[in-house]
């Protein structure tokens, strides 16, 4: 299979995502804009650099509808079992283009306003405080995993609740969500259609019982918004997935960061540092989502010196910009909160297709991050060894092996 690209030597991506910044450090070493090679065979370029992802993601030249602006996949050479199909296929804001974007966009986006999601402290606050106190009663002296029992279950809880979730499909949609950003899953089709399956009953079970959640106000909404119920589907399907696993990675990350740098910790817990800070430096140099499939050039153009011709495919890399030197300097791969910078990322994007979830995911962060350092001042990482999590769009490890006391 083979997108069209002519460069006869790409960096092929590991698909089990075992390094992922060293990876990353190679793509960068060939320039801004490099090609890269997906699973499957799939040539694109891979766009690091700041100034060259900033225009990529604001640029009306750069489709995200493959539907449109793919050849290869509107030709058919794409099959429906490639790996990540369900990144590009799905109907929703995330793979729509101009107007189209518009319209998907508008009927969620009044939920994750910064005002909106303001008033969930209180909830998130109650979630973090139970299972803090779950985590005091089950692990006493032993060692837990911070991101199975504290990282991962906060942002479900909550986005379950924001979404309607009905309790009997919550754990089958979490076992999905973690196959999804697999990016070496050889079952991918078979997890997507598992996962369409359940939104559909949640969609179901919100027609029944309608609620003050997201799924019943795009189901009462959609003669209105025009959402279909594929498109209803998808929304869920996006929510569900970005705004979950990018806030699990981002506290994932800023727990082990301060545990392994003790003078930023001191700094912080002393107040000497602002949490918001150390969140956006974790952001920068550790950004939950590394690459991003898939955009698709419009029109033939120029991008830092490389000729992209019109329906070339694009993989906009997310945790290019923390790391480029030229916007933090020669130390831009060391964890430093003090750092002028430290909020100068694209973590959660930028343009018109920037993480509607932002605001929802820093609170989160916000909240669960400081409260678990004030439970557990002495908590550390446990003598055991840390590994990434699987693939190469998610930024996270698999377990975060701590001792509480």
């Amino acid at each position: 299979m083979n997108s069209g690209l002519s460069d006869t030597d790409p960096i092929v991506l590991d698909p089990h995502g075992a390094d992922l910044q060293g990876e990353l450090a190679r793509i960068r070493a060939r320039g801004n804009v490099t090609p890269i090679e997906l699973p499957g065979g799939v040539r694109v370029w891979s766009v690091t650099g700041a100034k060259a992802l900033e225009h990529i993601l604001t640029s009306a030249t750069v489709s995200k509808d493959p539907r449109q602006h793919w050849p290869a996949f509107i030709e058919g050479r794409i099959p429906q079992d490639w790996p990540l199909a369900a990144w590009v296929n799905t109907p929703s804001m995330f793979t729509a283009y101009g107007s189209e974007h518009r319209r998907l966009r508008k009927p969620v986006s009044a939920w994750f306003s910064p005002a909106r999601t303001e008033t969930l402290r209180e909830h998130i606050d109650a979630i973090a405080e139970q299972l803090l106190a779950d985590m005091d009663a089950a692990y006493a002296g032993q060692t837990v995993d911070a991101r199975a029992e504290y990282a991962y279950p906060l942002p479900i809880r909550v986005i379950n609740a924001l979404l309607g979730v009905p309790d009997h499909l919550a754990e089958p949609l979490r076992h999905c969500v973690d196959a999804v950003f697999d990016t070496d899953n050889q079952d991918a089709a078979a997890t997507y259609t598992t996962m369409i399956t359940l939104l559909r009953e949640v969609i179901a079970h919100r027609r029944e019982h309608p609620g003050e959640d997201v799924t019943s106000a795009l189901i009462r909404d959609s003669a209105e918004s025009g959402l279909t119920e594929a498109e209803i589907v998808g929304t869920l399907y996006l929510i569900v997935n970005a705004g979950h696993e990018t806030t699990v990675s981002l506290i994932d990350h800023t727990i082990h960061l301060l545990l392994t740098h003790p003078d930023h910790r001191r700094a912080v817990t002393d107040g000497e540092l602002e949490w918001r800070t150390v969140i956006e430096e974790a952001l920068r140099l550790e950004a939950p989502i590394a690459h991003v499939p898939l955009r698709y050039a419009v029109a033939d153009f120029v991008l830092d010196g490389v000729a992209i011709t019109a329906g070339d495919p694009i993989m906009p890399c997310f945790a290019g910009p923390g790391r480029d030197r030229t916007v933090h300097g020669p130390t831009a791969d060391a964890f430093d909160p003090t750092r002028s910078s430290a909020t100068t990322h694209l973590a959660f994007g930028y343009g018109i297709h920037r993480c509607l979830g932002a605001p929802l995911a820093r609170l989160e962060a916000n909240i669960a991050v400081p409260a678990l350092f004030a439970r557990y001042p002495d908590i550390r990482l446990a003598d055991e060894p840390v590994h990434p999590t699987p693939g190469f769009i998610s930024n996270g490890h698999r377990r975060l092996p701590v001792l509480l006391k």
